[in-house]
């Protein structure tokens, strides 16, 4: 929310008395740590509401990060202050940062954003990695499968590490298939990236290569932070009462579905890989290997037919 001191600079002033303003208009960087107190007000934590009000004060200025170094003492606009108090106005609601700017980075790539997805997270990444790792020889892989593929993030991705396979990407969400299909667009694999509507694998036919899933595993009565649970949709989110249904699913049917020496990777949630492992075992995968993130939490599991 603007703070009262910047409503009273800058509310309904006009003409000479803008010029009055202009010279008065305090800088970038003081702008942005006005942003930040109010972030912080609202909830977040300081380091976030300092990474947060950097980022949408650079969306709102259209500078990168360079440029706000370089520049941040000069003044802020007015009508860019204006503009990045709005958007601060919706973060201090606890409006995640991706739906106010429209996009989230994941890969080195910008992908398309809004409420019918899920924001793409960095861990994530793993699931990239995992299959970079057991496919080394790129041209080999014909045939991905994407189950439940939100954005599109993890489809549009494995196209381009992939440059010969063809991608099938489902969701059971047509408005997600359409942010995923505006994303395989932008990022040129479209003509390689088929998008269906469907129940995770049953609009998949025959046999392929490689199967990848970041499907919801959040345990239903687990509470979820506001910038989750008021913006991102719950059939992203939700799986049963202990968030595996979907991925007990998977395991017991993905198996059948990949060739010979096929490789399946899914996501899971913080403390759920032991879990996971036994139901691996009881859907007869022998050779499963469990991956962790940069901060040693386990929340990927690789495993072959």
């Amino acid at each position: 929310m603007l703070s009262a001191e910047v409503k009273a600079e800058y509310g309904g002033r006009s003409g000479a008395a803008s010029s009055c303003v202009a010279s008065r208009m305090t800088s970038v960087h003081e702008r942005i740590a006005d942003a930040r107190q109010t972030l912080v007000r609202a909830g977040l934590t300081v380091e976030n509401a300092r990474l947060d009000a950097e980022v949408l004060a650079r969306h709102a200025l259209g500078w990168d990060r360079a440029r706000l170094l370089a520049d941040g003492r000069e003044p802020m606009p007015t009508d860019v202050d204006r503009r990045f108090f709005a958007l601060i106005d919706r973060r201090a609601t606890r409006e995640p940062v991706a739906f106010i700017t429209g996009y989230r980075e994941f890969w080195g790539l910008d992908f398309d954003v809004s409420r019918d997805v899920l924001i793409p997270r960095p861990e994530t990444e793993l699931i990239i990695e995992a299959v970079c790792e057991r496919r080394h020889r790129r041209d080999d892989v014909r045939t991905i499968v994407d189950v439940g593929t939100g954005s599109g993030c993890l489809a549009v991705v494995l196209a381009r590490e992939f440059p010969r396979a063809r991608v099938l990407a489902t969701d059971i969400s047509a408005a997600a298939l359409a942010v995923a299909a505006r994303n395989a667009m932008r990022h040129q694999v479209d003509r390689r990236v088929t998008f269906v509507r469907g129940d995770l694998l049953e609009p998949m036919r025959g046999s392929v290569d490689v199967v990848v899933s970041n499907p919801p595993y959040v345990p239903s009565a687990v509470e979820l932070s506001p910038d989750i649970v008021r913006f991102e949709p719950p059939v992203a989110l939700y799986s049963g009462h202990d968030g595996l249904t979907l991925v007990k699913r998977l395991l017991t049917s993905v198996r059948s579905r990949l060739g010979e020496d096929g490789l399946f990777v899914v996501e899971f949630g913080l403390g759920q890989d032991d879990q996971v492992q036994a139901l691996a075992r009881e859907a007869s995968w022998r050779d499963v290997t469990i991956k962790a993130d940069l901060q040693g939490i386990p929340r990927v599991a690789v495993m072959t037919k």
